[in-house]
Parts: C-alpha cells; sequence; structure tokens
C-alpha cells in the first residue's frame, strides 16, 4: 500500500467492522498484512513472491506463512499492474484495486483476475464542460499528465468541447522528464485552466505555478488532485479557490469516530503512524525499541489541521473500504456455497484456494454502510457522479473544503449540473466570477464571424443585414423576418407591419384629392360659363357641342383620381383602368375631332364642295364612339384575360404592408396607353399642321400646345412610374392623370374664359367684322 496514513486506517476500519458483523462471515476473522510496493521492478516482483509464497528464494514453495492470503488489495497505478499482473495471474490470485479507474485494465483476456472497485471517470469530461457552460467559460487551458489516461482524457474533453463550443486557448502535456514552462504568451491570457491529474508528476506542476504566485487564475480539476503538504501555509497560495470534481459518496458512519481514537499505541504494527505521530506530536524515541515517549498528552489526529491530516475520508479511502467489503462478500458467498454442498455438511469448512474466489468477486454486488452501491462487474458500472468542492486556503496552514454543488451524468442535460455561486470563494485577486472567452458574446442584433486561422471561439461580431433579426447572443446567422413582418431597429425582434396605401387620411391623399376636386369644380365652372355665354361667337367656333363634350370628359377625367385613393378592392382596382382609359380616349378623340373640325373650317372655300359635306354632315364629331368603341374593345380584352386585382406590396415602405392594384396584364395596361398616345399624337400631328391658319377664334394653336403637354405628361410618367414603388407608384399615375387633364383644361379653354370674362368686347359679331374689315385694308 502507499503510504498514506488515512488508507491505512479506511482499511483496518473495514477489517474491524467485518469481524465484529455477525452476519457477514460469522465465525471468521479477517486477517491482513502490509507490503510496500516500492517503485523498482525488482522490488515489486520482491515483494510480491513473498505475499505469494512467504519468501522470494524458491518460486511455488510456500514457507513460513500459517494462512494463505485470499486476495490482494493494490493501487491502480497502470505501471504497477503490467508488473504484478502477471505474476499473480500465475496463480490465479484476485487482485482487487481501489485506485482510480482505468480503462485500460478492463481487458478481461489480458487481466482476468484484476477487478477495480472505484467507480468509472467517462462522464468527468462531461462534468468539466458543463462547469464551463454553467459560468460561460468558452476559452480555457488544458494542462494534462502524460500517459494513457491523460490521452484518454483529452480525447473526451476534447469531443464534450467541440460539442459544446468551448475551445481550448492551449494544451499542454505534463511529463517529469522536461521542466514545466507553464506559463507563456499564450496561457498569460486564459483565466481558466483545466488540470488532469493521474500520478505524483503533477507535484512539479504545483511546485512551477507556485513560484510564479499565480493567484489571478481558476483552477478546476479531477478528485486526484491534492494539496501542496510541504507548508505552503498562507492565502497567496496559487490553488486558494481551486474548484475539484470529487466522487459523490455519502459519509461512513463511524470511521471519524474511529479516526479520532486511532492512535499508534492502539495499532503499534503501524509503523507510519508512529512516524507521523512523532513528527507531528513532538514525541521521542526511545533508544531501545523505538517506541514512543513524550507524546502530547491526549493527542488525536482530530487536533491537526486539514493539511496535515483531513478527516474526511478521500475517494482513495473509500474505495479500500468498499475494497475490503467486497473480498468479504465475495469470500462469504463462496464459504455458504461450500457450506450448502452435499459432501460439505459433515465435514470441518476449510479455507479454498485463492483462485476459486473469481466467479463471487465477478459477481459481487451490494449497498455499502452508507447506502452506496458497489459492484465489480465493469459492464455493470454506472458512470461516478461528482461532488463539486472548493479549497479555501487561510493562513498557518488551515485548509477547508466547501461542497458548492453536484453533477449527475444521469439527468437530462442542462439539469445535470447545481452549483452555489453565493457559497464560491475565487482566487486571489478575483472578486466576482471571472470570464474566461477569447470574444465577447454577440448581442442580439449581430451576429458571429469567425477569425481566419482562429479558433471557433474567436470571433467578431457585424450587425444583421437588412429586414434580418437575432433574438439571441452569439447566433451563427440572422433570421430574415417574414414578410408580414419587418425587423425594429436594434434587429432583435420581428415587429408585424401596419397596413397602408393612399388614403384620404394621408397628406398627400388630401393633397391628392383636394387637387382633383378642386379642378373638377373649376371645370363644371368653365362648362357653366360656356353653356351660359352659348350664343357668343368665342363659344359657337370650333362646334360648340364638342367643347360641352370635351369639358364633362375632362371633369371625370379629374373625378378619376378619387378611385385610386382609398383602400383598393376589387370593384374599384377595375374601375381605376376602365374609367381612366375610356375617359381619356374621349377627351383626346374629342381633342381630334375638334381638330378636324378646325382644319376641315379652313378648308370649305367653295359650296358644294366635298369637304363642305362632311363638315355639315358633322362627320368628325363620329370620331367620338368610334375611338371609344376600340378603347372599351381593348378594355373589355383586358377585363376578360387577366383583369386587375388586389396586392400587396411589403418591401417597398419600410414596417408597412402597402394594399394596392396589381395592373394584372402589364401588356394589356400598356396597350391603353400606348393606344392613347397614338390618339394624341394624330391630335398634335394635325392640329400642328393646322397652326398658321387665320388665328380668328382660331383653337390649332391651343389644341397643338393641349397635346405637347399631354404627351409629355405620360412620356414623363412612363420611366418614374417604373422607378417607384408603392404608394408613390400609385400617387405618380394620380398626378398624370390630373397634370395631362388640367394641361387640356388650361391650354384650350383658359384663354376663351380670359376672353368671355376680361375682353368681352372682343366675343362679338361687329369687333370681328372690324377686324377682318381692318385686316382687308391695303396698308
Amino acid at each position: 500500500m502507499p503510504n498514506n496514513n488515512q488508507n491505512y486506517l479506511a482499511f483496518i476500519f473495514a477489517i474491524e467492522e467485518i469481524n465484529k458483523n455477525l452476519h457477514l462471515l460469522p465465525n471468521i476473522s479477517l486477517g491482513y498484512e502490509f507490503h510496500n510496493l516500492i517503485h523498482s521492478h525488482w522490488r515489486i516482483l520482491e515483494n510480491s513472491f513473498i505475499l505469494l509464497t512467504g519468501q522470494h528464494e524458491i518460486p511455488n514453495y510456500m514457507c513460513g506463512t500459517e494462512s494463505q492470503s485470499v486476495a490482494v488489495l493494490s493501487e491502480t497505478l497502470w505501471g504497477t499492474s503490467t508488473q504484478i499482473g502477471p505474476l499473480l495471474e500465475l496463480y490465479k490470485f484476485p487482485q482487487v484495486t481501489f485506485g482510480a479507474f482505468d480503462t485500460m485494465l478492463t481487458d478481461s483476456g489480458q487481466y482476468p483476475s484484476l477487478y477495480q472497485v472505484a467507480p468509472k471517470d467517462a462522464s468527468l469530461a462531461l462534468g468539466m464542460v458543463s462547469l464551463m457552460l454553467h459560468f460561460s467559460w468558452t476559452w480555457v487551458g488544458l494542462l494534462i499528465t502524460e500517459g494513457h489516461k491523460g490521452l484518454q482524457f483529452l480525447s473526451d474533453i476534447r469531443e464534450e468541447m467541440d460539442r459544446n463550443k468551448v475551445c481550448a486557448a492551449f494544451v499542454k502535456m505534463v511529463s517529469t522528464t522536461v521542466t514545466h514552462d507553464i506559463l507563456t504568451r499564450e496561457t498569460a491570457s486564459v483565466n481558466v485552466v483545466i488540470i488532469y491529474y493521474d500520478i505524483d508528476i503533477l507535484n512539479d506542476v504545483n511546485y512551477n505555478i507556485g513560484q510564479h504566485l499565480v493567484t489571478w487564475k481558476v483552477w478546476v480539476t479531477n478528485s486526484q488532485w491534492h494539496a501542496d503538504m510541504a507548508g505552503r501555509n498562507f492565502i497567496l497560495d496559487p490553488f486558494h479557490g481551486i474548484l475539484v470534481f470529487s466522487h459523490h459518496h455519502e459519509e461512513i458512519s463511524g470511521f471519524q469516530n474511529f479516526v479520532q481514537e486511532a492512535t499508534p499505541f492502539k495499532y503499534p504494527e503501524d509503523t507510519y503512524l508512529v512516524m507521523y505521530w512523532s513528527k507531528n506530536f513532538r514525541c521521542s524515541l526511545s533508544d531501545s525499541d523505538c517506541a514512543l515517549k513524550n507524546c502530547t498528552p491526549n493527542a488525536s489526529l482530530a487536533w491537526l489541521p486539514p493539511n496535515k491530516f483531513d478527516m474526511a475520508m478521500s475517494d482513495e479511502s473509500y474505495s479500500i473500504y468498499n475494497a475490503v467489503y467486497a473480498v468479504a462478500h465475495a469470500l462469504h458467498e463462496m464459504l455458504f456455497e461450500e457450506v450448502q454442498m452435499p459432501p460439505m455438511r459433515n465435514r470441518e469448512v476449510t479455507m479454498s484456494s485463492p483462485w476459486q474466489l473469481h466467479p463471487f468477486l465477478k459477481n459481487t454486488q451490494f449497498n455499502n454502510s452508507a447506502g452506496d452501491q458497489v459492484n465489480l462487474d465493469n459492464r455493470r458500472k454506472l458512470d461516478s457522479e461528482y461532488d463539486i468542492l472548493n479549497f479555501w486556503n487561510f493562513p498557518e496552514g488551515l485548509r477547508l473544503k466547501v461542497k458548492l454543488g453536484t453533477f449527475s451524468p444521469h439527468i437530462l442535460l442542462g439539469q445535470n449540473m447545481s452549483v452555489s455561486k453565493d457559497m464560491i470563494e475565487w482566487a486571489t485577486g478575483i472578486t466576482q466570477t471571472p470570464r474566461s472567452v477569447c470574444s465577447e458574446s454577440c448581442n442580439p442584433g449581430f451576429r458571429k464571424t469567425s477569425r481566419e486561422g482562429k479558433a471557433a471561439c474567436c470571433f467578431d461580431c457585424i450587425p444583421c443585414p437588412e429586414n434580418e433579426i437575432a433574438n439571441q447572443t452569439d447566433m451563427e446567422q440572422c433570421m430574415k423576418c417574414p414578410d408580414q413582418q419587418y425587423a425594429n431597429p436594434q434587429k432583435d425582434n420581428c415587429l408585424q407591419k401596419s397596413v397602408t396605401f393612399l388614403a384620404y387620411e394621408d397628406s398627400l391623399g388630401k393633397a391628392l384629392t383636394c387637387t382633383a376636386v378642386s379642378l373638377a369644380i373649376l371645370t363644371a365652372a368653365v362648362l357653366e360659363l360656356f353653356v351660359k355665354h352659348q350664343d357668343t361667337p368665342i363659344v359657337k367656333a370650333n362646334n360648340r357641342a364638342l367643347s360641352y363634350v370635351l369639358l364633362i370628359s375632362l371633369i371625370f377625367c379629374f373625378l378619376c383620381p378619387l378611385l385610386f385613393i382609398g383602400r383598393p378592392n376589387t370593384a374599384t382596382c377595375i374601375l381605376q383602368q376602365t374609367t381612366f382609359g375610356v375617359v381619356f380616349t374621349v377627351a383626346i378623340s374629342t381633342v381630334l375631332a375638334k381638330t378636324i373640325t378646325v382644319v376641315l373650317a379652313f378648308k370649305v372655300t367653295a359650296p358644294g364642295r366635298r369637304m363642305r359635306k362632311l363638315l355639315v354632315s358633322g362627320a368628325p364629331n363620329s370620331i367620338i364612339p368610334t375611338c371609344s368603341l376600340i378603347q372599351l374593345t381593348l378594355c373589355g380584352i383586358w377585363m376578360g384575360t387577366n383583369p386587375p386585382y388586389i396586392d400587396t406590396d411589403a418591401h417597398s415602405e419600410h414596417g408597412h404592408i402597402i394594399i394596392l392594384c396589381n395592373k394584372g396584364s402589364l401588356t394589356a395596361f400598356y396597350c391603353v396607353l400606348g393606344y392613347l398616345g397614338s390618339l394624341a399624337l394624330v391630335s398634335f400631328t394635325v392640329a400642328f399642321l393646322a397652326r398658321n391658319l387665320p388665328d380668328t377664334f382660331n383653337e390649332a394653336k391651343f389644341l397643338t400646345f393641349s397635346m405637347l403637354v399631354f404627351c409629355s405628361v405620360w412620356v414623363t410618367f412612363l420611366p418614374v412610374y417604373h422607378s417607384t414603388k408603392g404608394k408613390v407608384m400609385v400617387a405618380m399615375e394620380v398626378f398624370s392623370i390630373l397634370a395631362s387633364s388640367a394641361g387640356l383644361l388650361g391650354c384650350i379653354f383658359v384663354p376663351k374664359c380670359y376672353i368671355i370674362l376680361l375682353r368681352p368686347d372682343r366675343n362679338s359679331l361687329g369687333t370681328i367684322r372690324n377686324k377682318t374689315h381692318s385686316g382687308g385694308k391695303p396698308s
């Protein structure tokens, strides 16, 4: 056994408990003998021979032993097991190990006689990573002892770290063959370091860290870590506040009382306890028999500070206690079976050979005095649960071990760890929960983008694109908001878009409505003025009836935009385009008819000519129904194939869904518009050709200018219409309708109204005759 007083006391305590137990091995007393396995290949084999044969000179010869051992308890040092295992296997001698569980020793083909008491450590890596996630530590260092256990732990913890997006800032494998330079540039920036301890070589690591007084680090390690007992007793100990994962087990009742009463006088065969007592209680040794004398009266191990002797049972001592009980239970079952056999009923029970204990050890399963299950079958062992301990250092070597929480691999991830943060005593210099990250978390509204050549935990944060959000921290990708929603300014939430349209309540809607109604009223006033002065020459000129038709059509042209304003529905969507197309066709065809009338009127020079017949018959007036019928046919085809319908535009205006009328067939829409443009172009051409005719009440120039304004408005409309969306597009169409209609009204009728209202003297036959007569005199 290793030189560990608590391990020895736990062993003795278990032996004495079993010997007092009337139900376990009754009438049989367990004995024991100790062999110190010095770390020398020859010494290990020598002690193994002594254990097996009582001497080390003649193999297979028993000498000097009154009773034979049934099993050997040893620590789970892989090097030791590989040396004594083959020797013990020659005799099929059971070997029960009490050290940390080692997966290399589970090979039943290579180690058929070896049994491990300690629970599995398979979930240690998961537990440590869960602690990292609990405190949001994503940038940690790994300090691992060399050897197969360390490599297995490195593989396990890297797998868990990759799965949970925790990054290793550095990985250092510790060996006794080289000098450990723990503090380097890459380790200085890491606030949390995981230490995996397997064998005594970590003492070198402890010393190296202690020399640098690294008091601002958070150290996380496994239960094999132990405090330096060499007397470093000040609070600036680098390992002050260390977090330790220790196997969870209940306290063994009576053990601490047993330790308090244990003295070298009670157990004089324990030479280690004698030496320990002499060193710590100021004893002296007699020269004759090396007996203790002059010791502190009534001294007890309980008097010593924790850095000298810890009264709480360690993981290894707990495994020793269970190992003794496992052998006792197996031996009990074996002897009980021998007693039950008929040939043995009337015979004295004799001790069987050690190899006969194997079947019973393999099937041994029991609950110890603390209620914990003990199982030697590696296949049925469960992963260990862990206590999370916090070590506090105080002056004069006082140390306090505080349980902060637990970790259980048998509970769902996220609920398998509980830690009392308020109880944690952090390392010296740390006043609040430390942070250990390569990059600060990306707040909502930002997404992570990796840095080239860096670990996944090192990233930059960039804002989400337009209409995309990140509603959690550290999101890899932003999420696009649905069409019915939009991203708020912080880009961390999608808000419901409000439904909108070109409403009468909007300022733009109000302006267009007022303009349309005002122009319609103005046109009606002009019509009334023309009706009132219908017998005057200026009204009679150029076909009075056509002027009335043009004014009435312009009234409808001005009222047509009201169909574009307000919440669209199927009826208004259809009426918008058909009304627009038809009333503008009537207006343009009326202008064309008036232009042709002017031309015919001035071309008639002799009675009986064909043009006079056309003018008198009212042939120009037939242009209006003919052109209107063609436009109605185009609109009918449009409405019958792909009519306008209600549509939504969720992209043109931020935060709004615009309800508007979709044209349906753009081809039909442009055919209607093109037809209007053709009529306007014909009217413009005819009027332009008639511009030089005598100008007494001649409308040719005004008609030419009105068509020029009309064509200019709609030629400008097309590119602007295609470059706008949403309500602006609708408003642009309304504006074009009003502007072109106002052009017709202004260019054709404003000069006439000016004469009627302001120059009535020019609106009489006498004035016309005088002007004509004056114009006929020679100059």
